[in-house]
């Protein structure tokens, strides 16, 4: 049963995704807001989810787009770098998704600074994220995720808190 809920909250993610991507053309946070809405309340209509599960999917999407942006922003690197990954190792749907939404992103890249450092967001073991390679904030093991996936507990040393392994790179 918990395979098939987390195999439902992958799907809905990346259908959240893939609607986003048709979104605004001028990028803003209220642009962003009301497209991760509507595309929530889509879901909403297309299956049957548990507000608590449509909740979780509007946060694991809006957290993994807001680390996306502020990566970005930081470092000028594109969204494979952030991944951590070959993009081609990407389905097709959420390679698309992202990329679309990145390039939007990059326009307005200023105006969501204050907004990004604000909202900036662990991750957590039991939430769904994008694929890409994380490390452990406790040990610094690497998790490398080729798929949407749960996050578990990390497997060095049992903690729940992760981040996005090339967000914390320092650039020399």
């Amino acid at each position: 049963m918990e395979k098939h809920n987390d195999h439902r909250l992958r799907e809905g993610y990346e259908r959240l995704l893939e609607r986003m991507q048709d979104g605004a053309n001028e990028l803003t946070w209220d642009n962003l807001q009301k497209d991760l809405d509507d595309a929530v309340a889509f879901e909403a209509e297309l299956e049957e989810y548990t507000k608590d599960e449509l909740a979780l999917l509007r946060a694991w999407v809006e957290r993994d787009l807001k680390d996306m942006r502020y990566y970005m922003a930081d470092t000028g690197k594109q969204v494979a770098s952030w991944l951590g990954i070959d993009i081609d190792q990407l389905s097709r749907r959420v390679a698309e998704s992202l990329l679309s939404i990145a390039d939007r992103s990059v326009v307005d890249r200023e105006r969501f600074e204050d907004d990004l450092e604000a909202a900036r967001a662990d991750y957590c073991e039991g939430e769904i994220a994008a694929p890409g390679l994380m490390a452990c904030t406790h040990c610094d093991a690497q998790v490398m995720f080729n798929d949407v996936a749960r996050i578990e507990p990390c497997h060095q040393c049992g903690h729940r808190y992760f981040y996005r392994f090339p967000s914390k790179i320092v650039e020399t």
